[in-house]
């Protein structure tokens, strides 16, 4: 019988060839590492990416704080006040400001005289000055010189001390006290009743504790004893009060304890990190301030930082009340000479001659 045919079904099996590669199935962890991984093109730009964006942000931080002090710096009020002139002293060991308070009422309005009990009067005079001395090394100092120290003029003849900023400003000012000390003065600035209040208010007030009720109409105060917190106007009150028994050395005490107070609390932590009061505060500094051509804002935030904790303060030695042709003066003695030879040197001031730190 001839052989049947065979179906398809009836066919064995094709073998696979011994050579030809077997489909694996990838196991499920690796099938999503395989879906999660990125090309590495990809690996090196997001890198990249966030390394620029790093490099931006600390590009700001760093950049504003030094493009913001620059810009302070620029609206600073200058003044040629430390003209050089023949027999100027020679640089003093440390460093040394000449600090003006003056009674210039620009920038007031009408309103704001009567707030702050200024009056009415033009022109600008000077019953405030203070040197500001910090040695190599140590504390720095507050001095007061007295308005009414009776001391030589250049071109003036013998005066009270305060007439020298009448006669010709900041630059006969500076020339009449180093005259007087020997002492080279490196910087200078000036404040008036315009401004003076408002930086008091930017800090939010400063504390300070009076032993005895305050009372003087001519200023517009009225403070009860005790500690307390005082505003702007009441803080001018203060400072401009001669309302006591040895009326003008009593105010350049109060003057000097007010300074560093008010130099405490700008840098205290509240403030300094504190935008609403800091920039407030720099604003004021920068509008009300007027300093010499040398004088920077960084200098400025020194001087604050040397006067912020207490201080050491002193009035100007003196050889008590004279009379002469400006009325009752106070005269210079061998106690003042003595007591500016220890600045000259850049040595501590004497312990002698020191009243206790306030502030």
């Amino acid at each position: 019988m001839p052989a049947q045919s065979r179906s398809a079904s009836d066919a064995p099996p094709r073998r696979p060839r011994p050579d030809a590669p077997r489909p694996v199935a990838p196991k499920e962890p690796e099938r999503r590492k395989r879906a999660l991984r990125r090309p590495r093109g990809t690996r090196r730009l997001t890198r990249r990416r966030v390394g620029t964006i790093l490099l931006v942000l600390l590009l700001v931080v760093v950049i504003t704080p030094v493009a913001l002090m620059f810009y302070y710096d620029s609206k600073l009020h200058r003044v040629d006040a430390l003209a050089p002139y023949a027999g100027k002293p020679a640089s003093t060991p440390g460093t040394t400001w000449l600090i003006v308070g003056t009674d210039a009422r620009s920038g007031l309005t009408e309103e704001q005289r009567k707030q702050l009990s200024t009056g009415d009067d033009s022109g600008a005079r000077t019953d405030t000055m203070m040197l500001i001395y910090k040695p190599p090394s140590g504390k720095a100092t507050i001095i007061s010189i007295p308005r009414d120290l009776y001391v030589p003029i250049p071109g003036q003849g013998s005066h009270k001390i305060n007439a020298a900023f009448n006669f010709g400003g900041p630059t006969l000012l500076i020339q009449t006290v180093e005259g007087l000390s020997g002492v080279h003065i490196d910087h200078y600035a000036e404040i008036g009743f315009g401004g003076f209040d408002t930086l008091v208010d930017a800090v939010g007030g400063v504390h300070m504790c009076i032993d005895t009720p305050l009372r003087d109409p001519k200023a517009g105060l009225n403070l009860k004893a005790g500690c307390q917190t005082l505003n702007g106007t009441q803080a001018l009150g203060f400072v401009r009060t001669r309302a006591f028994a040895d009326a003008d050395l009593m105010r350049v005490q109060n003057q000097r304890k007010f300074l560093a107070a008010l130099m405490a609390k700008a840098t205290s932590p509240s403030v300094l990190l504190n935008p609403f009061r800091l920039f407030p505060f720099v604003n004021g500094t920068v509008d009300t301030l007027t300093v010499d051509n040398g004088t920077h804002i960084w200098d400025l935030a020194r001087l604050a930082w040397w006067l912020r904790s207490s201080p050491q303060t002193i009035t100007t030695p003196n050889g008590g009340p004279v009379d002469t042709d400006d009325g009752s003066s106070l005269a210079v003695d061998d106690t003042t000479k003595q007591f500016f030879d220890a600045l000259r040197q850049g040595r501590q001031i004497p312990p002698e001659y020191l009243n206790q730190p306030t502030g």
